[in-house]
C-alpha cells in the first residue's frame, strides 16, 4: 500500500468535508444583510447555525493535523510562505466565533447590531480568503531550490513570478469561492429557516446559480491555463472526467431540485457539488501538494511524507478519531429540528 497516497486522499477528504459542512455557515453569515431584515430575522439565522458551527470547524482542525502528520514539510513551509494571509484568517476565526457567542449573551440593542455585522463581514471575508487559498495552491508558490518561498500580499497581479498572494486568479478563485458558499448558505436556509428569511433565500440561491456556473467555468478556464498539471493529469486520468460529470450534476440537481422546492434535495446537491470540485483539485495535482511556479521545487508525496512507521501509526490514531466524529455528527444532525423558530 503507498502510504503517502492513502494519506494525500485522507487529507483532501477532511478538506472536502470542511468545505461542505462549515461552508454552509460561512454562506449563510456572508449573506446574512440580504435576508434578514428585522433582529428576529437575524437571531433566526444565527440560531440556525447555532448547534453545528463550532463542530463544522472540526474538519479544519482535522485537516490540519493531517498535515502536520503525514507532510509536515509541507506544513511547515506553507504556513511561513503564508504567514500574512493565515494570521489574517486566524483573526476571522477569531472574531466570527465572538460574535456569534456575543449575539447569545448581549442583551443591549447597541451590541447585538454590531456583533451581527462583525459575523456577516467575517464570514465574507472568510470565503474569500479560503477560496484565493485554495488559487494559491493550485496556481504554485515561487519555491526555492529546498521547497521554501515567501509572499507578498500582491505584486503585480500577473500570476507569474513574482508571484504574489493576491493576482487576477487568485481573486477569481476567492470570487468564485464566495459566490459558491453563499449559495450553499442560502440553501441551508431555505432547508431549515422558515418565514420570510426561507423565502429570501430561495430567491438569492436562484439568483447566484448562474452566476456560480459562469464562475466555475471561467475558472476552469483558468486553472487549465495557469496549471499544465491540471491538464495533463485530465489527459491521463480518465475517472478526473468522472469527477467533473459530478460537478456539473451537482450543480444542475441543486437548480432542478430547488425549483421543484425540494429543499434537502438542493442542500444536498450543493454538497456534492462542493465535494466533487475539491475531489477533481486533489486529483489533477496529485501527487504534487503544493506546486513551484518557478524553476523551484515542488512538493509532493515524494519529497515531503513522514517515514513510513510515523503513517501507519497515525492511521491507528486518524481512522477511529474520524469514525467517532462522524458519528457524532450523524447524531447531531439527526437531532436538528425540521426548521428553526429564532428562539
Amino acid at each position: 500500500m503507498d502510504l503517502a497516497a492513502l494519506w494525500y486522499a485522507l487529507l483532501a477528504a477532511a478538506l472536502a468535508a470542511y468545505v461542505a459542512l462549515d461552508g454552509f455557515d460561512l454562506g449563510a453569515g456572508a449573506i446574512l444583510p440580504l435576508v434578514a431584515r428585522t433582529p428576529d430575522e437575524r437571531r433566526l439565522v444565527i440560531h440556525s447555525l447555532g448547534p453545528v458551527w463550532d463542530g463544522n470547524e472540526v474538519w479544519l482542525l482535522a485537516a490540519g493535523g493531517t498535515l502536520v502528520l503525514a507532510f509536515p514539510r509541507v506544513y511547515a513551509a506553507a504556513f511561513s510562505g503564508f504567514y500574512l494571509p493565515l494570521m489574517i484568517l486566524l483573526w476571522l476565526l477569531v472574531g466570527r466565533a465572538l460574535s456569534i457567542e456575543l449575539h447569545h449573551q448581549a442583551e443591549k440593542t447597541l451590541w447585538r447590531p454590531l456583533c451581527d455585522i462583525a459575523f456577516a463581514v467575517s464570514s465574507l471575508l472568510l470565503a474569500l480568503i479560503l477560496g484565493a487559498a485554495l488559487g494559491n495552491v493550485v496556481r504554485g508558490v515561487d519555491a526555492d531550490a529546498e521547497g521554501h518561498f515567501f509572499h507578498a500580499l500582491f505584486t503585480d497581479f500577473s500570476a507569474k513570478p513574482p508571484l504574489g498572494i493576491l493576482d487576477w486568479y487568485t481573486v477569481l478563485a476567492g470570487l468564485t469561492s464566495v459566490v459558491a458558499l453563499a449559495r450553499h448558505g442560502a440553501l441551508w436556509l431555505n432547508w431549515k429557516a422558515g418565514g420570510p428569511v426561507q423565502k429570501r433565500a430561495e430567491r438569492w440561491a436562484l439568483r447566484l446559480g448562474p452566476a456560480l456556473l459562469l464562475l466555475t467555468v471561467l475558472l476552469t478556464a483558468a486553472t487549465l491555463w495557469v496549471q499544465p498539471l491540471v491538464g495533463r493529469a485530465l489527459a491521463t486520468r480518465p475517472w478526473l472526467w468522472a469527477l467533473a460529470a459530478l460537478v456539473v450534476a451537482g450543480l444542475g440537481a441543486g437548480h432542478w431540485a430547488l425549483r421543484r422546492g425540494r429543499e434537502l434535495a438542493a442542500f444536498l446537491a450543493s454538497a456534492l457539488f462542493l465535494t466533487a470540485l475539491m475531489a477533481c483539485v486533489a486529483g489533477g495535482l496529485y501527487p504534487v501538494l503544493l506546486p513551484a511556479a518557478g524553476l523551484g521545487q515542488s512538493l509532493t508525496t515524494a519529497n515531503s511524507a513522514s517515514a513510513d512507521y510515523a503513517l501507519r501509526t497515525g492511521l491507528d490514531w486518524w481512522l477511529p478519531g474520524v469514525a467517532l466524529a462522524t458519528a457524532y455528527f450523524v447524531f447531531l444532525y439527526r437531532g436538528l429540528p425540521r426548521k428553526f423558530d429564532g428562539r
